[in-house]
Order: C-alpha cells, then structure tokens, then sequence
C-alpha cells in the first residue's frame, strides 16, 4: 500500500476515534442480554443505514436454520431475536469481498452491588470504557464500523462488497451467524474482533451445553434418614464430571494446537437450583454445565461419555440407581475451529495482509494463540469455507464485574481493520 494512503487512513480513525468512544458509550448503554437485544439493534440499523449502507433486518426462523450444520437445539422461540446486516456494495468488484462480524448480544450482568459502577452506564476511567459488553464484543462492532468510517472520511470505499454483520445469540448458540449464512451472506474472508489482545485466533474449542435433572424422595427434614435428597445427590455427579474434564485434558488427550496450553477444556457448572423448602428434602435438583472439546473431536462421542460418566456416577447412589439422572441437551453444541489448519490460498492471504496491517499499527509481529472459549469463526470456517479471522482488542473481566475495554487498544484495532480493509478489498472513490 502507498505510504501516503495508509497514513491518510490511520490518520482519518485518529480524528475519528472520539466519535468511535462516543458510539461505543451509546451502544454499551443498551442493556442486550438474550431477549434485550432488540433496542442496540434497531441502534445499529439506524447507525448503519446514516452511513450509506443498504440494511437487512429480520427475525431468526428456527425453522430456517434447524437442518444445517452447526445448528444448536434452543428451548425458547425467536420472536424477539432480531439480526442486523448492512451492505456496502462496491461498484468496481474488483478486491476481495469480505464480512465483518461482531455480536450485540451479552451476559447477564449479575449483582448489582458487586460492581463499581452501573454496568449499563459505561464510563471511561484512565483510558478503560468500563461496562457490560463493553468488551464483550461491543467494542469489536465500533472497531469494524469506524474502519469503514475512516475510508468513507477520505473518499474510499471498498472495492468489493463488504457485509458488516451485527448477530445475536452468539453468547448461548451461535444461531445468529448460523442465520447470516442461511440468508445468504457469503464473502472471501471473515473478521471477528472479539477481545484476544491483538492477537490472531488461531484455534478454539467447540462448546457443549447440558443439564442434568435429578429427583429425589421428600420427606420432613425431622425424617430427613427416609428421603432422598436430590441436591446433595448433585454433589457427587459433578464431581465425576470433573474427573472426565481432568482426563479429556491430560497431555497425551490434548489436540496439537494446544500442546502448551495447560487446562484448555473447561468445564463449568454455571447454574443449579432445586428444592421447595427449607425443611424439606428436596425432591428434585437441576444443574447446568458448560463442558469445551476440541477441534476435531467428536461431539456426539462426547456426548456418550458424558452420560457414561453420569450414570457410572449415579450408580453410587443407591436411590438413583433407580432413579437415574435425565441429561437435557441445550445452547451450545459447538464444533471447534482451527483456522491454523485452513491450507486454503484465501486463509494464507488474508492472515498475511493482516499481519502487514497489524505490524503497520503496531510495529510488532502479530502474535497466534490458541484460545480456551468459542466464538462464531466455526460457522464460516467450518461450514461455509471462508476463512474466519478472529482478532481485537485488549479487555478484562469479560462476563464477569467490571467489565472493561483497553480504548487506545480499540484504536489500534481500528487502524488495523482500516488497513486490512483496504488492502484485501481494495478502494475505489466515492
């Protein structure tokens, strides 16, 4: 690229930034949790639409999408999921089409008094944007969005179409990008600025969802010997869960991309609840677990030795030998993605112009990393042979308190996706 060009364009998302921060703030405000998203993503469409792009909203159909590949089973409708595309259609054509990925939807924000500050009030403290999805991935949606707005600054636009997707559901299925590709949006390359610290994702682990259901024998607590209590039940099975998750990542089980990672499958148990009252044994327990595989591995292999390990477990039991444990398969039932083993003439280009851009900004090499959560880089990698690209900024406390955002670290993703941009699509006056 011309030297002049490109410090035109880090120039531009530098005059650009304060309005960047600006949009960021507004976007963060918007309390998108699954089911909220549909008020920042009338904000997008709206932000999208001001800026010359041609917008696609719609519900997701779950009938649209069930038969396809990477499909994850949902227990709620989708009357209130709504995704938004803008395109940018080039005239000329004659770069490489690219999407720009990102979700709006976020965690739940939890207790309120564990925070510092309200997580759906963003502020900015010592150059960190403190709030809920600020990092996670609201962040990513201004970086691509104000790279776009850099080159439309200094008379550019891409020189092949551009999609700039803003989903839902990635925080608990992926549906929504699994939706993208059903409507028909396909380009050379995807972009992801989820929050990995400049970093090039290189691999990432498939996640599976489920819940274990337990019931019980209630009695008084004052003959608690003759019931059987559902919840402590619960105790020993998770354990054994544990056991396999220490298995799964003993070095000899690992998967070559994450030989150096030292606990790369996790499993969580993120949710339980049961019983009806204090005095009472619980007659029933319902617990929900989060467990990641790798990429290659099997998933319904994986499911079988889940419920191997369940049952061998509640054979201990001795009411639940009779009452065995049920498992309910929910969310998540994600394949893992490598994008390091994409030998496609696509995948090794686009990873070189952004190393270029990456080092342009930075002036350093751009680092690969083997990541330990999913990201929606398996649809289009996976099942749509478009190399996904997985890189952004630098952020803490993601799905936890005090969320917050690296801002000089946006700004550098910023004018790394500028770059990138115009370098893999090319520009052609406005």
């Amino acid at each position: 690229m011309d030297e002049m060009l490109q410090t035109r364009i880090l120039s531009a998302v530098d005059s650009g930034f304060d309005a960047c921060t600006q949009f960021l703030s507004e976007l963060t405000s918007y309390p998108s949790t699954r089911g909220r998203e549909q008020g920042a993503q009338e904000f997008m469409a709206q932000e999208l639409a001001a800026r010359g792009q041609k917008v696609d909203s719609w519900r997701i159909d779950v009938d649209d999408i069930a038969h396809m590949a990477g499909f994850s089973p949902v227990k709620d409708n989708y009357e209130d999921a709504v995704n938004v595309v803008g395109t940018l259609s080039s005239r000329t054509r004659k770069g490489r089409s690219l999407i720009l990925n990102g979700h709006v939807d976020v965690v739940p924000e939890g207790p309120l008094d564990m925070w510092d500050t309200p997580p759906f009030e963003p502020c900015v403290t010592d150059g960190w944007m403190h709030g809920r999805g600020a990092g996670d991935m609201k962040a990513g949606l201004a970086s691509n969005l104000f790279a776009l707005e850099a080159l439309r600054h200094i008379g550019f636009a891409p020189a092949a179409d551009v999609y700039f997707q803003s989903v839902v559901e990635e925080e608990c299925t992926g549906n929504g990008a699994l939706a993208c590709l059903q409507r028909g949006y396909r380009a050379d390359a995807a972009l992801i600025p989820e929050p990995f610290e400049e970093k090039l994702v290189t691999a990432q682990p498939g996640v599976i969802w489920f819940k274990v259901r337990l019931k019980g024998l209630p009695t008084h607590v004052a003959y608690a010997g003759a019931g059987s209590n559902a919840i402590e039940a619960a105790i020993p099975l998770i354990a054994a869960l544990h056991a396999m998750e220490a298995r799964w990542n003993a070095p000899e089980c690992r998967d070559s991309h994450y030989q150096q990672v030292h606990h790369p499958l996790n499993l969580n148990v993120g949710k339980i609840e049961g019983g009806d009252w204090v005095s009472s044994v619980p007659a029933w327990c319902e617990f929900g677990v989060r467990m990641g595989i790798f990429p290659g591995q099997d998933i319904e292999a994986a499911k079988r030795e889940i419920e191997a390990t369940l049952q061998e477990a509640a054979q201990e039991i001795a009411f639940l030998r009779d009452c065995p444990p049920s498992i309910i398969y929910h969310g998540f039932r994600a394949e893992g993605y490598a994008l390091a083993e994409d030998t496609s003439q696509n995948a090794a280009k686009a990873i070189g112009v952004l190393e270029k851009a990456h080092n342009a900004v930075t002036g350093k090499a751009l680092d690969r990393v083997s990541i330990t959560a999913t990201t929606d880089a398996r649809f289009f990698g996976l099942y749509a042979d478009i190399p996904a690209l997985v890189y952004g900024p630098r952020a803490e406390a993601i799905h936890g308190f005090n969320e917050r955002v690296d801002l000089e670290s946006m700004r550098r993703v910023t004018q790394t996706t500028a770059l990138f941009i115009a370098q893999w699509c090319g520009l052609e006056p406005i």
